[in-house]
């Protein structure tokens, strides 16, 4: 039903309202008790779908990647659909609008997106009202900078926003991949990456003592684009901050192989989608390979089919995130990944 129909209506629209729309459209369902009814059509209630990973017992592998509920508004509304877990985000401090639109643009023919949003949110602590609410669903808080923020004062960005999810979130991801905000990925340099991360660890441990509660888990999420000497430094940057584990991967900068039409795709901004999975399987593989699986791993790029998330599975991901193949595939996505594993013992 999802691609005879509801699909083709909604990429009448522009990518962007279509998102708005759906948005619009779950709230309603909601709202008029619709909850139970997707529940029964989409999750798949079984005990071998379980997972604990750092710490954490997730329902089922399967997760809906940050960028899609920024605003941490429909995170319960979202795990209708057997997502078990929500990623919210990216955060930052203050409220910013993101990048002039036209920012969000579909590949088709590569079953694709282009997106340049650039962190548009409403701020941290507006989507901290918000999680305040009971969850139905781990949430993971991923968390950024400002774009005004110059990068040597990035760090108090990310404190702010750590300081004012830590009672509100299950894990944290720290996200200094994205390429739509200027400078960003300068982040990931082993220097400042590494002092990035030992400061986040340090008010872990001082917010947990505080709230006498357990650290929460820090993730990295780390882009593609990344050479094997700088996915070498990546694990030595896990080890030696003594983090949780890594999101692989972001969006990709690369338009190889593309077979859109050279207007749409030289856009400006990240590739996500089929043309990404390879290399996001590549970097999973190389990770849990070269660490000797010494961290966990979530695997995002490209997953849209049962069979796209079993390879990242068997390449080392220990959980793995939707984002475009939920635009293109639909929400029965989820529920024949969740078989798929079932049915190969995964």
């Amino acid at each position: 039903m999802y691609k005879l129909i509801i699909r083709p209506l909604l990429f009448l629209l522009d990518a962007e309202a279509a998102h708005h729309f759906s948005f619009s459209a779950l709230r309603l369902l909601s709202n008029v008790g619709f909850s139970p009814l997707l529940r029964k059509l989409f999750l798949v209630p079984d005990k071998r779908l379980e997972r604990e990973v750092f710490g954490v017992t997730f329902k089922n592998p399967v997760g809906l990647a940050a960028g899609f509920d920024k605003d941490a508004k429909l995170y319960n509304e979202f795990s209708d659909f057997g997502f078990g877990f929500i990623e919210i985000g990216t955060l930052t401090p203050k409220p910013q609008a993101g990048n002039p639109k036209k920012r969000l643009f579909r590949l088709k023919k590569d079953e694709a997106i282009i997106n340049r949003m650039g962190f548009n949110n409403q701020g941290v602590f507006d989507a901290v009202e918000r999680l305040k609410k009971e969850h139905r669903v781990i949430v993971g808080g991923n968390i950024g900078k400002n774009k005004l923020t110059p990068n040597e004062n990035a760090v108090k960005d990310y404190l702010i926003c750590f300081d004012a999810l830590f009672e509100h979130v299950d894990y944290f991801v720290v996200n200094v991949s994205s390429p739509n905000t200027p400078g960003l990925r300068e982040l990931q340099d082993k220097k400042p990456l590494t002092q990035l991360l030992k400061k986040l660890k340090r008010e872990n441990s001082k917010y947990a003592e505080k709230f006498n509660v357990g650290e929460k888990p820090i993730l990295l999420k780390i882009a593609p684009d990344l050479s094997d000497a700088q996915l070498m430094d990546i694990i030595s940057i896990v080890r030696t901050t003594k983090i949780d584990g890594v999101i692989a991967t972001n969006t990709t900068i690369s338009r190889k192989g593309l077979k859109s039409h050279l207007i749409i795709a030289e856009e400006k901004g990240g590739l996500s989608g089929k043309p990404l999975a390879d290399r996001s399987t590549e970097v999973i593989r190389f990770l849990s390979e070269k660490s000797k699986k010494a961290f966990p791993i979530i695997g995002v790029g490209g997953i849209h089919t049962p069979e796209d998330a079993i390879e990242k599975l068997e390449a080392g991901a220990d959980l793995v995130q939707l984002y475009t193949g939920f635009v293109y595939e639909g929400p029965g996505l989820i529920k024949r990944i969740n078989k798929a594993i079932l049915e190969q013992g995964l």
